[in-house]
């Protein structure tokens, strides 16, 4: 899928969103094994008990049977290019290492890869003793 299609379907993930303190919406959509899922940020008056887009379009797929992710776009209501927050990458990181990241403002595309992002991130490798 190229990233476009999948910019909208984040961008449809988006309205979804439950940001009702922050009202910062976020949507993701990622592809794996050809199967578009996706996810949305969804607020917790317990700030910590907030699930961010990237982990919720992540934990559908995976929760499916796909762990192999190849691409996530991710948009935000902010207008601006929205990259993933740690824990985020770090997840990516799990699932996707060898996966592209794409980021849209509404105008321009970026890419990056889960490494450009989380260069030093820790894997099953680092447990390894």
């Amino acid at each position: 899928m190229d990233n476009r299609k999948l910019i909208d379907k984040a961008l449809e993930a988006m309205n979804y969103a439950y940001a009702p303190y922050s009202k910062f919406k976020v949507g993701a959509a990622l592809i794996t094994d050809g199967v578009v899922y996706t996810g949305c940020n969804i607020e917790n008056s317990s700030f910590g008990a907030t699930i961010c887009a990237e982990r919720c379009a992540i934990s559908k797929a995976v929760s499916e049977g796909h762990k192999n992710i190849q691409k996530i776009a991710i948009v935000s209501s902010s207008g601006d290019f929205t990259p993933p927050c740690g824990i985020c990458r770090q997840v990516m990181e799990e699932f996707m290492a060898d996966g592209t990241v794409v980021l849209s403002n509404g105008k321009e595309i970026k890419e990056y890869t889960v490494r450009d992002l989380l260069p030093a991130g820790f894997s099953a490798e680092d447990m390894k003793g």
